[in-house]
């Protein structure tokens, strides 16, 4: 079932999810300052960077193809130590404006939270010193594994302490990182549409509905609350 404002909301009757498991990036974290550090390391605007970026994300290419495209004979790899002393990790400022009101609204409804994505390690500490409320946390480097593997979303699980499949919802921008192999390892679906892919990206025709598809966080913890049934 699928919610973008338009569409029939979940029916009570639904077993609602209890667990929302939040992707990071585009989702809590906006990552227009990544970006600019790149465009910056590379010698291009950083209107040029965006607009390859959302070329290879429509061809279905990697970030890798931006990179080639726009510093051939550079091996990016070797700027990530730079890149990294520039942008200087999360920040207060780079929040969504309605990620910690949505998180803390859940966690007073009763929700668990659970905040795993495909980021380095160092990103952990980073990310916690923000405050944003959470029961587990995990990034994919700490896991050892990354989005898409399916092994990423068992993690997720043991994360949750637990629970079955259908009792986590995953929130993620991405329909080829989080919409689909989420939905493939049975649990529940929000595509947050917003971001470079969750702007330029269709859902595959083979994956199923998301359960829900916002276009921010502003209203989850509402919807959530009518999906189990309770009042708001």
């Amino acid at each position: 079932m699928t919610l973008d404002g338009t569409t029939e909301q979940p029916g009570i009757d639904d077993d609602a999810p209890s667990t929302v498991v939040f992707d990071i990036g585009e989702v809590l974290i906006d990552e227009t300052r990544v970006w600019a550090v790149w465009a910056d390391l590379l010698g291009v605007s950083h209107l040029t960077f965006a607009s390859v970026l959302g070329a290879a994300i429509v061809q279905g290419e990697g970030l890798r193809a931006v990179f080639d495209h726009l510093a051939p004979n550079l091996e990016w790899q070797s700027l990530e130590q730079e890149h990294e002393h520039r942008y200087g990790g999360f920040r207060e400022e780079d929040l969504y404006p309605d990620a910690r009101g949505c998180l803390e609204e859940l966690v007073s409804l009763g929700f668990s939270i659970v905040i795993a994505g495909n980021q380095p390690a160092r990103r952990r500490a980073q990310l916690a010193s923000l405050g944003l409320p959470h029961d587990a946390m995990a990034m994919s480097e700490e896991l050892g594994v990354a989005k898409p593997d399916p092994a990423f979303f068992d993690r997720v699980l043991e994360l949750a302490g637990g629970d079955e499949p259908g009792e986590l919802l995953y929130v993620g921008d991405r329909t080829d990182n989080d919409v689909a192999p989420a939905a493939a390892a049975g649990l529940r679906t929000c595509w947050l549409r917003r971001g470079p892919w969750g702007q330029l990206q269709d859902l595959p025709d083979t994956t199923e509905e998301p359960d829900l598809v916002l276009e921010g966080l502003g209203e989850l913890a509402t919807l959530l609350t009518t999906w189990r049934g309770g009042t708001t």
